[in-house]
This record gives structure tokens, sequence and C-alpha cells, in this order.
């Protein structure tokens, strides 16, 4: 099955780079492409660095992206960024894109094992490597898995979940998304298995994301991202989940907040200039066209700010 990843706000993501032809620029979750190849084409001298840490995205890009002399690759976490960058001579770049989450083509292939719609090896890695959804759900104690189901998905039946699949391995290991989809199913209440949407959904969302590290991956890249920036430089942010755009959120305003004296000092003492500037004050939702086309979209926050110019005193 060929990459496939349908790029979520894809026009206003392009307009907030405001992409130069000789500029240089990261998309730091290549994906199948989509952005990347939109950006190669408005670059006449400029070059364009596009990380995965997908194998399977790497060598969808790496075949789409070959027409392209400014484009180059490289499969890694997006945290690696300033290491890559460095081994390809950037100059400090004119913008970074960062769509965050799960990929289409992740979810849709089921050998994956990040779906409940599908029953098969229960795995989750977006790399292909290290520990599996699998090896915690049969090695974690119920108390720490209900710890990453409350956090992560913000589940308000993690308890009784993480209990649940405590006492289902006890009569053998838990293996594939079907067999966890249907203990989650069991352990909630009745009429929370009458909603709409599938109850098992936080809590593959939530060990997905402990998986993969991803809020923590996150944390690290927002500010080696912004550290690669040039004065004038933007940095646009795709977000899927709350606590996710609540990170994106947070540290923007951090860079955009200036002086930190009391509100009844006459003047500032403190010197604090802001290091970015919000190119949207609240961020952008998908449109309704948008989300009636990919009903996958309808929770993503597109947040992008501006270095300053001058250095922060």
């Amino acid at each position: 099955m060929e990459f496939q990843h349908q790029p979520v706000l894809f026009r206003e993501t392009l307009d907030a780079l405001q992409i130069r032809p000789e500029g240089y620029y990261i998309d730091g979750t290549a994906g199948g492409g989509g952005h990347s190849e939109a950006i190669l084409q408005r670059l006449s001298t400029g070059k364009l660095l596009s990380i995965d840490q997908d194998p399977d995205a790497i060598a969808a890009v790496t075949k789409r992206l070959s027409p392209y002399p400014g484009s180059v690759i490289r499969q890694g976490n997006f945290s690696q960024m300033a290491e890559f960058a460095a081994s390809c001579g950037f100059p400090p770049v004119d913008g970074i894109l960062l769509d965050i989450g799960v990929s289409s083509h992740q979810l849709d292939m089921p050998e994956r094992g990040f779906s409940y719609h599908h029953d098969a090896p229960l795995d989750m890695r977006m790399s292909q490597d290290g520990v599996s959804a699998r090896e915690l759900v049969n090695r974690l104690s119920w108390q720490e898995l209900a710890q990453i189901i409350h956090r992560y998905g913000e589940e308000k039946y993690a308890r009784q979940i993480a209990q649940g699949i405590v006492r289902a391995r006890e009569k053998g290991p838990v293996e594939t998304t079907g067999q966890l989809a249907e203990i989650v199913k069991s352990s909630v209440p009745a009429a929370v298995r009458r909603e709409a949407g599938h109850p098992a959904r936080r809590t593959f969302q939530a060990l997905r994301m402990e998986v993969n590290r991803e809020l923590e991956r996150l944390s690290e890249t927002l500010d080696t991202a912004f550290d690669l920036l040039r004065p004038g430089g933007r940095l646009a942010v795709i977000t899927f989940h709350s606590l996710e755009d609540r990170m994106v959120k947070q540290r923007m305003q951090a860079w955009c907040s200036g002086c930190t004296c009391p509100p009844d000092f006459p003047v500032c003492v403190c010197g604090k200039k802001p290091l970015a500037q919000l190119v949207y004050k609240k961020g952008l939702a998908p449109s309704k066209e948008e989300q009636e086309q990919n009903p996958r979209c309808r929770s993503a926050r597109l947040r992008v700010c501006e270095k300053c110019e001058g250095p922060s005193e």
C-alpha cells in the first residue's frame, strides 16, 4: 500500500510560511510528502530538509521528491532537526513546519497496529523500532497504565480500563488491537458503550502517545525549532490533540511575552522584549468544507509565530 497522507490546513499553512524562492525550510513531519512537495515547488535556489521517523514515509518522500534539486531527506525524529540541519550545511532557516500526530497511512494499515477498527498485532510504533504498545500493556502495572490512559487520553474510566487489561492478561498476553479494544469496551459502563464513537479511542490514543513519547519529543522540538529560525523566520505547527495544542499555545505565548514587570510599575525596569510575535492570535481551525471532506481533521489547529528581528535584551 502506497504511503498516503492528506495534508490538513494545506493552503493556510503554506500561506503562513511565506515561502521565499531562495529560502531554507524544514518539514519536520514529511509524511507522504504533500507539504514538502508544495514547498519545493515554490523554491528556486532554496532548499528543504524533510524529516520523518517512519521508514515507509521516507521511502515515499524519497520517490516523490526526487525531481527537486533542493530536496534533502533524513530519517529520524523531528527532535533531531538541529543535528540534521547542521550536517546539511543549513544556515538559520526561513520556516519550519510540524504536522503533529499519526498519519492516515499509519491508521489505515492494519499491520501497523494503530487502529481499533482492525484486528492486528498491537504495535503503534511510528519509527517501527523500540518499545511497542504490546509490551506496555503486558508489562506495566495497572497503576502505571491508568496514569498513561488518564494523562494522554483524558479518559474518565482510566482506572477501570487499566484494571481490565491486567485481569485479561492473567489469562494470556494481550497480543492484538482487537483484543485490547474488546477489553476496553467491556471495562467501561454500558452507557458509555452506547455513546457515539468507539470507547477504546482515548485508550489507543494514550498508548500511542506513550509509545512514541509524543509530548516529550514535541516539547524538545519546539525549542530546537525556534532556535533554528532566522530573525523573521516562521514556525508553523498543526496539532490534533488538546494536550499538544496547549503545549504549543503556551510555548508560543512565552516567546511572545515581553515585559514581566508588575502592572503597577510606571515604567519597564526588566528590559525584556518579545522573542516572537503571533501570526494568528487564536490559531486556525479547518474550514467546514475541509472537515466534511476529511472528518479526521476536525480537531486540527494551526498555530504560527514569527521570530522577532532584534535580539532579546
